[in-house]
């Protein structure tokens, strides 16, 4: 199956270092932009599977504002981005307005990209190594506190009744990446490690048997 992939940097070696790597990977279809606004319509007009965006591509367009503008233009496409960034507030702030996988600046491209296609096609978020310490340690330093809203209670019950991550999807008319966010969120507030754990967790807690 062919993957369609659509790169937005500013900085003309990370484009070409992506290029170069992506054509190793096979059925791969690259196309590039030189500003927002051509990325915006290309995105719309093609409707790529993968936007790689630089978090410094447009000096005129705020990376999440353009994130925002990307979903809307391509909604099944997977934005990851390629961030000069590891602050984990900006990263889940990112991941909030819909971005699927962020490789941060000092982590090595090569050893890093094509992991990061693979998994954010299989519709789970990816994070390189420096950009998920970074965003861990936000998460554990915020969420432990964090109240489950309305919608972290119904994945929460429906994990809890034996439903799959896709199955939750369908019922809660979510994105399947977005129940996987939700899942991870509420991982870190428990402090569990698999889904299991998370639901005993839970469950000690009060939060899966209660009433609606």
């Amino acid at each position: 199956m062919t993957t369609h992939i659509l790169i937005a940097d500013g900085s003309s070696l990370t484009v070409v270092g992506a290029e170069t790597l992506l054509k190793e990977r096979a059925d791969t279809i690259i196309k590039k932009a030189e500003n927002a606004d051509e990325l915006i319509r290309l995105a719309r007009e093609n409707q790529p599977d993968i936007i790689l965006l630089g978090d410094r591509f447009d000096p005129l367009f705020d990376t999440l504002a353009l994130v925002e503008h990307l979903i809307h233009a391509a909604p099944a496409g997977r934005v990851i981005v390629m961030g000069t960034t590891s602050d984990g507030l900006v990263i889940r702030d990112l991941f909030t307005m819909g971005m699927c996988g962020y490789l941060a600046e000092g982590d090595d491209l090569s050893s890093c990209l094509l992991t990061a296609l693979d998994t954010v096609l299989l519709e789970r978020p990816y994070l390189s190594p420096t950009a998920n310490a970074e965003y861990l340690i936000t998460l554990q330093a915020s969420q432990r506190h964090w109240q489950l809203d309305p919608e972290a209670r119904a994945v929460l019950r429906l994990l809890a009744s034996g439903c799959t991550a896709r199955e939750i999807a369908y019922r809660l008319n979510l994105k399947l990446r977005r129940v996987y966010w939700v899942t991870e969120k509420m991982r870190f507030r428990f402090g569990a490690t698999t889904n299991e754990h998370l639901i005993n967790r839970a469950n000690v807690e009060g939060f899966v048997g209660f009433p609606d």
